[in-house]
């Protein structure tokens, strides 16, 4: 069993808690290096934490990822009463099997990759569109999360059907439930915040599904950057022919989840990356060369940035992972963002390098828990970086960019830069 090593002076339990303070929220990387030094699995000091276990180890963490005997974790109550609970708990995304695959396999229908082929034209055009919006502030000091905030949640809105109109409305209220979800963020004054922008977002779902039935609408599979496609349309349908496999709260619960995490996890994406790239010239010049390194790039920024840093998981019985036992009720912390830099899986692992020969990662989950949206993420993420620097081949920050203050999803709060 894996606790401390014999150079390190502080205990698993010691760095996790550790992640939880300003400075590792800011930077947890020097973290992720001490627990890899520990071990790929640790327990952790009975009353230290919440979990019993945190798992960083690359193959450790795949491994408790793809594990259906490790369950989703939420919330210990079958049956909570906060809106928040009861409404993520709904989703896919808090779901074991059977149910995870029984709503799985509804988004999947209409997230085939024959469909996603023809929505990149779509996702280029946006860019396109988004950044003819930012050149008009050529002179100007921007912020770039603006931009990688507006180019996911404008992408899952035409996808959907959501009237763009709407966009800016749903950033505050994912902001509140994604600070609940954080690590430490079980707090009342959190709690009751998150719960508030669920019923809100329930309450929106609930209307926009009435609507499709009042007034359908043709579905545009293909859309255009200022065109609405009308996915919804096509799931309320299936949903009253009794042909989809949920009812009505689990459609409005899994959208409510599928548009929160489709577009946080992509604005960090962009905005990792973009600070990445700035601070080696070298691979911008490569890039404004050579678009199609655009996809290499953003694997590499999924693996070194990890947007998702934390998952919670709960031991449904006995078992070992990487020599350690673990009993059953034991909750674990598995930490993607420090499995991807496991230097006993990446050589050199906390280097920024888009030529490395093995580029796999954990940041879109892994097995049947997988992330649905992973394709659409990727595609976005080649279409901003291929195009950004060849329209603003000067770009630069314009001041230091601020840190969001969650460790669960990495990202930034604002980040300033010059177009040229």
């Amino acid at each position: 069993m894996h606790s401390r090593s014999t150079n390190d002076s502080r205990s698993a339990a010691d760095v996790v808690a550790a992640l939880g303070s300003e400075q590792g929220r800011r930077d947890p990387m020097p973290l992720f290096a001490e627990l890899h030094r520990i071990g790929p699995v640790s327990r952790l000091t009975p009353g230290s934490s919440p979990y019993a276990f945190v798992i960083n180890g690359y193959d450790a963490a795949q491994e408790a990822l793809k594990d259906t005997r490790f369950h989703r974790l939420l919330s210990a109550d079958p049956n909570p009463q906060d809106p928040v609970l009861r409404h993520l708990g709904g989703s896919m995304m808090f779901r074991d099997e059977p149910d995870h695959l029984r709503m799985r396999k509804v988004f999947q229908a209409v997230l085939t990759p024959r469909r996603l082929a023809g929505f990149e034209p779509v996702v280029e055009a946006l860019v396109a569109e988004l950044l003819d919006e930012l050149g008009a502030k050529q002179e100007e000091v921007v912020d770039f999360t603006d931009f990688a905030y507006r180019l996911p949640i404008t992408v899952i809105a035409i996808f959907l059907g959501i009237p763009r109109s709407d966009v800016a409305w749903f950033k505050d209220r994912t902001q509140r439930i994604d600070e609940y979800l954080d690590l430490g963020g079980k707090e009342p004054a959190k709690l009751a915040a998150a719960n508030r922008a669920a019923e809100e977002l329930n309450d929106y779902y609930a209307r926009m599904i009435s609507e499709r039935r009042l007034r359908p609408r043709d579905d545009d599979r293909g859309g255009g950057a200022g065109k609405e496609s009308d996915t919804v349309g096509s799931l309320v349908h299936a949903l009253d022919s009794g042909t989809s496999g949920i009812d009505e709260q689990e459609l409005i619960d899994n959208l409510l989840v599928l548009v929160n995490a489709s577009f946080v996890t992509t604005m960090n994406l962009l905005t990792n990356g973009l600070e990445q790239l700035l601070a080696v010239p070298a691979l911008i010049d490569a890039l404004r060369n050579d678009p199609e390194l655009a996809s290499s790039y953003v694997e590499e920024i999924l693996r070194h940035q990890s947007s998702v840093q934390l998952i919670s998981r709960k031991a449904s019985t006995d078992l070992e992972l990487a020599g350690v036992a673990i009993a059953e009720g034991s909750l674990v912390l598995i930490l993607p963002g420090a499995a991807n830099r496991d230097p006993a899986k990446h050589p050199d692992a906390d280097t920024f390098d888009p030529g490395r020969e093995d580029l796999q990662h954990l940041s879109f989950g892994a097995g049947p828990f997988f992330c649905v949206g992973a394709a659409l993420a990727r595609m976005e993420g080649r279409a901003a970086f291929g195009q950004l620097f060849h329209r603003f081949p000067t770009l630069q920050l314009a001041g230091e960019p601020e840190r969001s203050h969650s460790l669960l999803l990495r990202g930034h709060r604002s980040m300033p830069i010059r177009l040229g």
